[in-house]
């Protein structure tokens, strides 16, 4: 007892001294009059200053700068001083003990004397998970009062990472604007640049004026570039929709020649993520030989990098798939939710064989399917257990669907309805009634999305969902109502959100005048206001649909006005993109063709192709030829020269052709009308490598004309018939009035959506071949279908 007694007697009188010690400092604080005062004692009491010290010393230096007049204050003496980086410092560890109004009169304090120290804190409170709490309105009110008098970027980007879940809308955009023009500057640090791609990508928006500034200081500072910091902004690009080739060829360069350095699990998985898409074959097989020697030292997220890098690439090496899925086994229990969904997703696209890693996947899904709660994770789990291999499901599944459908976006509804369309189809509902309960639940669906729909009251709002979906239950059963929206809206139509509705047009495949004029007017009045890239767009928009607007003229001309005013702004792949779909519009700008046709600039291109993706890659060869085809034929005052013969003659011969058995039943009965098979030929290629499905040639009275009389050279490639000739030749090797005929099949994809407009490609290869000296004659399939059955049914 008598020992107990003398430890609390002990621990009593420390307190009390403690108490008594630390009063007297904050009395000693308070009874200062300069701030030399207080910077003395902050001094020599650096240890046993708390979180009320502090505050009380910061507030104290603002009062004692209040007291003077404007010309005799000394706030950059202030502010500068070490022990005031000392309070600031002090002020962010101990932030987490203090009460929001003491953070708030800090806040104030340290905004009044320092915008550096106001960043810092602002990150700090950030840090400590306080994004949405008032004390952050607080920070965000402070730089919306004060954002002219902020003249750093560093500041601006650190505040900006800090308060963007607490702004406005017209905040957002005055930030967006300063941070402009704070980045014109000449010397802005590589991280500020990194955190306005970190605030963009937080905000969820791709504004191409600060990704395009940001991505010239990162080619500025290659020197900062490592295995980090690549990944990083490898990964912003990609969740922001950005890519830039230039950037890419910096990267593979740079890493190319520190393969060796990255021999740890962390930076080999960020080399690999960054590397193996870009790389030539040698270099990818080292990394692939790299990844399976190392699997073993994978952690979960490691591992899902990999994976996901292989999905990218569309790499399906079976001997590094086969290590990643055996590792797999020990991390799956340490993934969230979303990341067994994308890990799902990885493998199966990845063509993965592992039924019991499978199995293992079937059972922690439906785990978390059981206990989900947030419709946007139960939509997900459902649509990639619908990916798995066939497995009888459980009707719980059917039941948490038809749970959270009031609450789903529209996004969550397809996915839903993907998943249950391909159960029922497959037989894999074996309970009772079980396809009755699936019928009324998609119709369920459907009523749910067509409500989501009909109360769309912001044109906005209904964008943004409809920018993420897609699939057949939305083209077959929302799309028109969505489109009838829209009309709804149509007022609501501004430069801002004109781009979000073009592509929406361009993915629905529909041809809505009304939409198509209002675009275009709105284009036409902001046309400074909208970003080059962004014009880009809107012409594929119209181009694509083959749609002329109201004032066709006054709309093209403004836009390639524009456009070739700001070529800068376009890497030269979409150069290329731009160029063809102009053309496929017919227009041919004098400089943007001799930009593309000269021997830099396709050198140029030729390296930066070896930096995309496949797909794209592909695409803008595809695009390249079709340009100079165009150009040959509607502009031959340009002198281009024809240099895609190789190119197309490989496209042939590697290509997987089907026989087509509409083209096969019209080449026969033409055969028996005409009166022989040398009257008619199919799959015949023109000159710039045109394919036409029947061509025949009609005399001065219109009677058929051997094609073997005419002593044409033919080639068999890949039993397709090859003119050698031009337009010229041709009609030389032709009697006197005699017409070829080109008959093309085309299928609904060369027409709007529920109608009989024709798209732009097949209205251009129509153009190209009358130049050729064709009569050209479209057929739609269905149209012949649909008179063959009539036929058959008058003869019946």
């Amino acid at each position: 007892m008598l020992c107990l007694r003398r430890v609390c007697l002990f621990m009593l009188r420390h307190y009390q001294a403690r108490t008594l010690s630390s009063d007297l400092l904050l009395s000693q604080i308070n009874s200062c009059t300069h701030e030399d005062e207080v910077f003395s004692l902050v001094g020599w009491n650096k240890a046993r200053l708390s979180e009320k010290h502090v505050g009380i010393a910061l507030n104290l230096l603002w009062e004692l700068q209040k007291k003077r007049p404007l010309p005799l204050r000394t706030s950059d003496y202030v502010r500068n001083h070490s022990q005031f980086l000392t309070l600031c410092i002090l002020a962010e560890k101990t932030v987490e003990h203090m009460e929001d109004e003491a953070i708030v009169d800090i806040l104030y304090s340290i905004l009044r004397l320092s915008w550096p120290a106001l960043s810092k804190f602002a990150l700090c409170l950030y840090k400590q998970h306080r994004r949405f709490s008032p004390v952050i309105g607080k920070v965000a009110q402070i730089v919306d009062m004060k954002l002219d008098s902020i003249q750093d970027i560093r500041i601006l980007s650190v505040l900006m990472i800090s308060i963007y879940d607490v702004i406005s809308q017209s905040f957002q955009d005055r930030l967006l604007q300063k941070a402009g023009q704070l980045l014109e500057e000449k010397e802005v640090h590589f991280n500020s640049a990194k955190r306005i791609l970190q605030f963009l990508q937080n905000v969820k928006l791709r504004y191409h004026p600060l990704l395009e500034r940001c991505n010239k200081i990162f080619l500025k500072n290659t020197s900062r570039l490592d295995v980090h910091s690549i990944s990083h902004i490898f990964g912003l690009y990609e969740q922001l929709r950005f890519d830039s080739a230039e950037f890419r060829l910096v990267a593979k360069q740079l890493l190319s020649e520190a393969i060796d350095d990255y021999d740890d699990p962390e930076t080999f998985a960020k080399l690999f993520f960054t590397l193996a898409p870009l790389a030539g074959s040698t270099v990818r097989e080292r990394l692939l030989v790299t990844a399976v020697r190392m699997a073993e030292e994978f952690n979960c997220h490691q591992v899902l990098v990999i994976l996901k890098t292989m999905q990218k690439m569309k790499c399906r090496d079976s001997h590094l798939l086969k290590k990643m899925t055996s590792v797999l086994h020990k991390h799956l229990d340490s993934y969230h939710v979303l990341q067994l969904v994308k890990l799902t997703q990885y493998l199966v696209v990845l063509r993965c064989h592992n039924l019991e890693l499978f199995a293992k996947l079937k059972m922690l899904l439906f785990g978390f399917l059981k206990s989900s709660v947030v419709p946007a994770d139960t939509a997900a789990i459902i649509r990639v257990l619908a990916m798995l291999p066939p497995f009888q499901v459980e009707e719980i599944i059917i039941n948490k669907a038809a749970a959270v459908l009031p609450q789903c976006r529209l996004h969550h509804l397809n996915c839903i309805a993907t998943a249950l369309v391909k159960w029922n189809h497959c037989d894999q509902l074996h309970w009772q009634n079980s396809s009755e309960l699936c019928v009324q639940l998609l119709q369920k669906l459907n009523d749910c999305g067509f409500q989501r729909l009909q109360k769309a009251n912001s044109l906005n709002l209904l964008l943004e969902e409809l920018t993420h979906v897609n699939g057949e239950w939305f083209e077959e059963v929302m799309n028109e109502e969505a489109m009838a929206m829209c009309q709804r809206l149509i007022d609501q139509i501004t430069w801002a959100n004109v781009i979000q509705l073009s592509s929406f047009l361009m993915k629905t495949n529909y041809c809505c005048p009304s939409l198509l004029d209002r675009i275009a007017s709105v284009t036409v009045e902001n046309i400074d206001k909208i970003h080059p890239f962004e014009i880009y767009f809107i012409l594929f928009l119209f181009s694509a649909l083959n749609y002329n607007p109201a004032a066709t003229e006054e709309f093209f001309e403004s836009c390639i006005q524009h456009l070739t005013s700001n070529l800068s702004c376009f890497e030269t792949h979409h150069l290329v993109l731009l160029g063809h779909v102009l053309a496929v519009a017919g227009y041919f700008p004098p400089v943007l063709i001799m930009r593309i046709f000269n021997v830099f600039f396709l050198s140029k291109l030729d390296a930066q192709l070896e930096v995309l993706p496949d797909t794209l890659k592909q695409r803008v060869r595809l695009h390249l030829m079709k340009l100079n085809r165009a150009v040959c034929l509607e502009c031959p005052e340009f002198h281009i020269p024809w240099f895609h013969e190789r190119y197309c003659q490989h496209v042939i011969h590697n290509s997987r052709r089907q026989i087509n058995p509409l083209r096969q039943h019209v080449h026969r009965m033409l055969t028996e009308i005409l009166g022989g098979s040398h009257y008619a030929r199919t799959s015949v290629l023109t000159p710039y490598y045109y394919e036409i499905d029947i061509e025949c040639v009609l005399d001065e009275n219109k009677k058929p004309f051997s094609c073997m009389a005419q002593n044409i050279l033919l080639d068999d490639v890949k039993r397709i018939h090859l003119r050698h000739d031009i337009k010229d030749e041709a009609k030389k090797a032709l009697p006197p009035g005699a017409q070829r005929i080109a008959l093309e099949f085309l299928d609904s994809k060369a027409f709007s959506k529920h109608s009989r407009h024709l798209k732009g490609e097949p209205a251009v290869k129509k153009r190209h071949l009358e130049m050729l000296g064709y009569h050209v004659v479209q057929v739609s399939s269905q149209q012949y279908f649909m008179s063959f059955l009539s036929c058959i049914n008058s003869a019946d």
